[in-house]
């Protein structure tokens, strides 16, 4: 038998009914009574909920019409804090995962996040998914604003007894119209960008952009009518997976700034796995180079898996460095830019002209990230790098991963990381993952790290294959005042486990710098264990580990739990996955009797059954 609804609950569903028809009452509903006021907010669907908050009457009304004062402004301010209490539950309760649009969209205070907009806003990109999945599966020919939203999202905002009444909110234009002005961060397929998606969201004041899939000039000129619109507005503006001849780019870079201006709205500028020159003879865009000498305000410029070839990128560079840009981030990752600083070495008539005079001897002061992943760089350009380093004095992070650099270019690096450490901002973050060299080649880096002036702060050597002779060197490399090391995959083995944990464990061995640890995917077995029982004793700051896929055997859960008691609940973060020892039974709570409130976070999953493994002691 079902319960019978109390009188409260009738009332509830009767009002809310009232203000999802918007019946012009709505003012009067802040005339309930507190307890009844309080009790319906969590009762209301979104759509609703927003009614009612756009119907809050204002303190000034007449005497006449609130002569009770029932929202003087200490009232208001409790029901605006109950209204974000309401809109935090509905967000939390539709999205679980409380997944981000970007990394902007929830700030990491709780207290300063205003969850009524990222609602709407998410609420707004999940209408412009499903309408681009619709169109693109169907032969559409009308107004974008005509496409009618599915049931499925409309019941997300009102609740499935009120769709079947008349309603005037099925259209995506209806959405755009009522929720556009929430809408800070954006993302837009190539189907959106028509003639009207600037109306759809004329009351939209972007921040961040994000499109897809973009081709055509059609589709330009719709982007570049919603680009002028925001450009007073938009920091961030990313492409993706589009193919734009120069002229469409130029079309684009020249709506986000009025020519002979500077502006310093736009921050971060991204272009990615695209394609966007049209040959050889016109290796920048005009248009791209014209934003990169208006935007004084850009700190940020990602050109990554583009095609580049190293006539764009030293044009780039070149662009930069004689506008001394404000530059903090270059990403040119995935491109094929052997040989782009070439000039540096051997003096081009400019480079001549910078070293030789001092009133123009330019610099990229503000360039603290440098991100050349995957570019065919060898050693020739490490030798070029060492020249052209000299124009950014403040470089602090350098990612020359998957470059074929071999032992020879890590020999000339070298050097190059003894001149950097002088500097008054030193190099912090080096990777060197993936780069082809040896067992050698680290031993060469690994004896310039005594000699740098600052160490460096974070080093990754991962997925070099530098076998079993490594382990002395690692050893080294954790006494070297380096704080966090990756090492994962470079073959290290049983034996390079335990020549690294001798060198360790040496007399007088002064205290270890390390923070962070990956040392995953080394099949170092029961030696691993061993390790880690020494080095926490040596290393007092050590707050994460990963350990991951090394072949720890159940044989090694003593060694496992009295590492875990030296710890003493410093160590924050432990990865145990992808590992034999995490087949024995009831693991996860045997481990938790060696946790200080809850630290470290161990986490545990066996290897997978199709995994082979032949590494004997």
């Amino acid at each position: 038998m079902s319960e019978v609804p109390s009188l409260i609950t009738l009332c509830i569903g009767a009002i809310k009914d009232a203000i999802l028809d918007e019946n012009g009452n709505l003012p009067y509903v802040y005339k309930l009574p507190a307890e009844l006021f309080d009790q319906l907010l969590p009762n209301l669907p979104p759509l609703a909920l927003q009614n009612l908050q756009d119907a809050m009457p204002s303190v000034s009304f007449s005497d006449h019409d609130f002569d009770d004062d029932s929202l003087k402004p200490s009232k208001k301010r409790k029901r605006s804090e109950n209204f974000d209490i309401a809109w935090k539950t509905l967000y939390e309760s539709r999205w679980s995962d409380v997944q981000k649009l970007t990394t902007d969209s929830l700030p990491e205070d709780d207290s300063t996040t205003n969850w009524q907009q990222i609602y709407w806003e998410r609420h707004l990109q999940n209408c412009l998914d499903a309408v681009a999945e619709m169109v693109q599966i169907t032969l559409f020919d009308g107004f974008l604003g005509d496409v009618e939203i599915s049931d499925a999202l409309l019941k997300s905002i009102t609740y499935e007894g009120h769709l079947s009444r008349p309603k005037n909110y099925l259209k995506l234009d209806y959405h755009c119209e009522r929720f556009g002005l929430y809408a800070r961060c954006v993302r837009l397929q190539s189907v959106h960008c028509v003639a009207e998606i600037g109306h759809l969201l004329r009351k939209s004041r972007l921040q961040y952009l994000e499109t897809h899939w973009i081709k055509s000039k059609e589709q330009v000129d719709g982007l570049c009518k919603l680009l002028d619109q925001n450009k007073d507005t938009l920091s961030t503006l990313e492409f993706l997976h589009c193919k734009l001849p120069a002229s469409l780019v130029t079309a684009i870079c020249e709506s986000l700034f009025i020519k002979g201006f500077e502006t310093n709205v736009i921050k971060s500028f991204s272009i990615k796995r695209s394609s966007f020159l049209d040959s050889s003879f016109f290796p920048l865009p005009l248009g791209l180079e014209s934003l990169l000498i208006a935007s004084s305000g850009l700190t940020k410029l990602t050109l990554s898996d583009n095609h580049l070839w190293w006539k764009t990128a030293k044009i780039l560079f070149d662009t930069l460095l004689e506008t001394e840009s404000g530059l903090q981030v270059l990403d040119l990752s995935e491109n094929n830019i052997a040989g782009w600083l070439s000039h540096f070495k051997w003096g081009s008539p400019n480079c001549t002209k910078l070293k030789s005079d001092q009133k123009f001897n330019k610099s990229l002061k503000s360039l603290r990230v440098l991100n050349l992943r995957s570019n065919n760089l060898q050693k020739d350009d490490i030798d070029c790098l060492k020249y052209a380093m000299i124009y950014m004095p403040n470089l602090q992070v350098l990612n020359l991963s998957d470059n074929p650099l071999q032992d020879d270019g890590i020999k000339i690096l070298g050097p190059c990381l003894v001149e950097k450490s002088k500097c008054p901002t030193p190099l912090a973050d080096l990777y060197l993952e993936n780069c082809e060299f040896t067992c050698n080649g680290a031993s060469q880096l690994q004896k310039i790290l005594p000699s740098l002036t600052t160490p460096l702060k974070s080093l990754s050597l991962r997925n070099n294959y530098l076998s079993s002779n490594f382990g002395p060197i690692f050893g080294k490399l954790l006494r070297s005042g380096v704080q966090v090391i990756d090492i994962k995959g470079t073959g290290l083995g049983l034996s390079g486990f335990s020549d690294a944990q001798q060198e360790i464990t040496q007399e007088n061995t002064q205290e270890i710098s390390l923070v962070d640890l990956n040392i995953s995917d080394n099949s170092g077995g029961v030696r691993t264990a061993s390790l880690l029982s020494k080095l926490i004793s040596h290393a007092p700051n050590l707050v994460s580990i990963n350990a991951s896929d090394n072949w720890i055997p159940i044989e090694s859960f003593q060694a496992i739990c009295s590492f875990l008691k030296s710890s003493k609940g410093k160590l924050e973060h432990l990865d145990l996955r992808q590992n034999p020892l995490c087949n024995k039974p009831n693991i996860a709570s045997l481990l938790a009797e060696f946790q200080v409130n809850g630290k470290p976070n161990i986490y545990l999953s066996p290897p997978s059954s199709n995994v082979l493994y032949d590494n004997d002691p």
